[in-house]
């Protein structure tokens, strides 16, 4: 059964080879450490036993907060994690306060707009060529958290 967890050290470096399989610019293993060290930042794992099946982190500031990446392993997909690690990081972040939450998304990635659209996210803006490896622009995408 699929757990949703803080990330720990333990996990870094199972998310920094997923970096590599989904991204074509990853997070080094050293970035994604220093997230623990940051108490900005709240990065949550999808555990199948000890096998992270996905990951997603954000940071916050005041009461906003931003996604920083979000990833389900390629054996893992179309099986709802990602939509239950974007439900868990909203109400995780909402009890702390936070009141919005946003993130960017290639305008490519057809998927990943249907899941944001179907829980609740609106575009806001486009940031012309943000994603390197190939060139493309990202959809910047907000959702209201306030109950």
């Amino acid at each position: 059964m699929m757990e949703i967890k803080n990330m720990t050290s333990a996990h870094i470096a199972q998310i920094a080879e997923m970096e590599k399989l989904c991204f074509s610019d990853p997070w080094s293993e050293k970035s994604i450490a220093s997230e623990l060290d940051n108490r900005l930042s709240l990065w949550l794992v999808a555990l199948d036993g000890e096998t992270v099946a996905g990951y997603i982190g954000s940071q916050s500031v005041l009461d906003a907060a931003d996604v920083m990446n979000v990833a389900v392993h390629p054996d893992y997909r179309r099986q709802g994690i990602g939509e239950k690690l974007m439900l868990a990081l909203t109400d995780t972040l909402r009890e702390k306060g936070i009141k919005y939450l946003m993130l960017e998304v290639r305008q490519s990635n057809a998927p990943a707009i249907a899941l944001y659209e179907k829980l609740g996210f609106t575009q806001v803006g486009l940031r012309p060529n943000y994603y390197r490896s190939p060139k493309e622009n990202a959809l910047i995408m907000r959702k209201e958290l306030a109950i």
